[in-house]
């Protein structure tokens, strides 16, 4: 009788919280949102209320508010020990665009059900959630700012407290809150990755579509599992969850009969970002059109299915991304882009909408629309294939002189080991010098992007001085460190504007006072005469140029600055 009453008593108390900790979601019949107050408060208590749930405070984001992360464990777990458990560690991040917002519902009820004992969390994985990553977004809540989503009633916006797209911020880190993240990211080092998102685009059948981590550019052991194992696996558990899914569809009007590619995620993204790492990364992308409590739940019952598939193979996930993760240290030839293998592709199942041409009601010109009343289903072709493009072989070590303080600070937040030479020293490396590059002529957050670089290779003796950084390769993080630190990475800090005034001429001349120093140069130095005189009989513009040859004649001499156009990262071969 005793133990009847002490099981009554613990189903009371189970009930009592789960009534305490009803979400805004729940409570408004799936229309609409937690803020981003009620998002926290509801943690709060949910911590306070359950031994399985931890709430830390990390770094302060660009709204003034600090980076939350929620831990959920039958175990309580320093969080600075976490990677050290032996536990499968899964990683999920909501609100990087707060109009997206099913991802902060979701996890609320996900986290509330493990707590009360609704889920099981398995005791082999430990489940991370950031409840809204992009809160001055969230604090800046309207109800009409994405036009193409079909609920909430309310929600927050797109652009963080500075307007910038945090899901195009995990390299360049513009933001208080990207340098959060990576705090949160290296103390958890996860090894599986989810963020939560919202579609826009095309319309179609599907509530719930998926943007893995791309294969091919995950590479190795994990990219492998995760074609092979993982993600078909997922598939086959969200299908009887009653959500058939299809890969992230990459069109918007076209009909597929051609079939789509594999959205690139480049690192500035955040399961590219992810797999600098050897994460396994997912974004879930739900169908904006549908109504916002299919969203939610389908998003509800994806991290469900990671963590039903997942908790089965939690030691095989573990090791096979500690493999990849020495892969890594080990590797010798990166990739720094990649292109689509149109060669390859595999089959899919499409559930679609047949697009009729109508007269518009606005131009009073023909326009698109999906017809609902006439569906289709049809197999069409999904390139999921890329291969690598440009290759780079890493070096012993990169060298940074010092003063590029922003290049060190987004090094050093992402665990990249490094440390600063204790004497003046003379070392042998290889030099990049920017033959040619294109600025954008329009900003891309916050930046304008080079793009186009051609680069030439020089071999110098340099002087490095005591306190400038050496960056030894050989580590986990080497994939990031050559990804940032090669010009030609589609997302270097070079294309990030990073190292832009290196671009810059600082000394230059007046013409009248170089020519007679160049006369006199070139009278001492005939070979430099012999490629002037040749240059003009080659090129007719050039030889009508005055201004263009005495530059000529200038980039030849001793006057010409050495650090112009020059990369101020240098690789140490030797």
């Amino acid at each position: 009788m005793k133990k009847l009453l002490t099981v009554l008593q613990l189903f009371l108390i189970n009930l009592t919280w789960a009534q305490n900790l009803t979400t805004v979601f729940e409570t408004s019949d799936g229309k609409a949102t937690a803020t981003y107050e009620q998002c926290i408060r509801f943690y709060q208590q949910l911590a306070k209320q359950s031994a399985k749930v931890q709430l830390h405070r990390f770094d302060t984001t660009d709204a003034g508010e600090p980076l939350h992360v929620v831990l959920l464990s039958n175990q309580m777990i320093d969080i600075k020990k976490l990677a050290l458990t032996g536990k499968l560690v899964v990683l999920v991040n909501n609100g990087i665009h707060p109009g997206e917002p099913d991802g902060i519902d979701a996890s609320m009820l996900l986290a509330r059900n493990i707590a009360i004992g609704k889920v099981i969390l398995p005791n082999n994985m430990v489940l991370a959630i950031i409840p809204i990553y992009n809160i001055g977004g969230a604090l800046n809540r309207g109800s009409f700012s994405r036009v193409n989503q079909n609920g909430p009633v309310s929600y927050g916006f797109r652009g963080n407290a500075q307007n910038l797209d945090l899901n195009r911020d995990f390299i360049k880190m513009d933001s208080k809150d990207a340098f959060a993240f990576a705090r949160i990211f290296h103390t958890l080092k996860p090894h599986v990755f989810i963020d939560n998102h919202v579609s826009d685009g095309a319309d179609y059948q599907h509530t719930f579509t998926l943007l893995s981590t791309q294969h091919s550019k995950l590479g190795g052991v994990a990219g492998k599992y995760l074609h092979e194992n993982f993600e078909p696996a997922l598939y086959e558990q969200m299908k009887l969850l009653g959500w058939p899914i299809i890969p992230y569809v990459n069109f918007e009007t076209a009909l597929p009969q051609k079939g789509w590619p594999a959205f690139y995620d480049a690192p500035r993204y955040s399961c590219g970002y992810a797999t600098l790492f050897g994460t396994i990364g997912f974004t879930p992308e739900t169908h904006m059109l549908k109504p916002y409590s299919q969203r939610v739940q389908s998003t509800y019952d994806f991290m469900l299915s990671i963590i039903r598939v997942a908790s089965t193979k939690a030691s095989e996930i573990v090791h096979i991304v500690a493999q990849q993760r020495q892969q890594i240290a080990q590797q010798q030839v990166y990739p720094l882009t990649w292109k689509l293998d149109t060669s390859k592709h595999q089959t899919i199942t499409f559930k679609g909408y047949t697009v009729d041409t109508v007269l518009s009601e606005v131009t009073g010109m023909k326009r698109i629309k999906y017809n609902h009343d006439k569906t289709y289903e049809k197999e069409v072709l999904f390139n999921n294939y890329y291969q690598p493009n440009v290759l780079v072989t890493k070096p012993k070590a990169y060298l940074l002189p010092q003063g590029w303080h922003q290049v060190v600070e987004r090094l050093q937040a992402n665990g990249v080991a490094m440390y600063r030479l204790t004497n003046d020293t003379v070392i042998s490396v290889a030099a990049y010098y920017i033959q040619q590059y294109q600025s954008s002529s329009r900003p891309y957050e916050k930046h304008h992007r080079n793009t186009n670089i051609k680069l030439v290779t020089k071999q110098l003796e340099m002087q490095f001085r005591k306190g400038d950084w050496v960056i030894p390769c050989g580590k986990w993080t080497d994939r990031y460190v050559v990804e940032t630190l090669e010009p030609l990475g589609d997302d270097s800090f070079f294309s990030w504007n990073f190292f832009d005034a290196i671009l810059q001429q600082k000394e230059g001349y007046s013409d009248y006072r170089w020519e007679d120093v160049a006369a006199q140069f070139l009278q001492d130095n005939p070979t430099v005469k012999a490629a002037l005189e040749a240059k003009k009989r080659e090129d007719a513009a050039f030889a009508k140029d005055a201004s263009a040859q005495l530059y000529f004649v200038y980039q030849q001499s001793p006057w010409y600055e050495p650090v112009h156009m020059r990369y101020p990262v240098f690789r140490w071969i030797h």
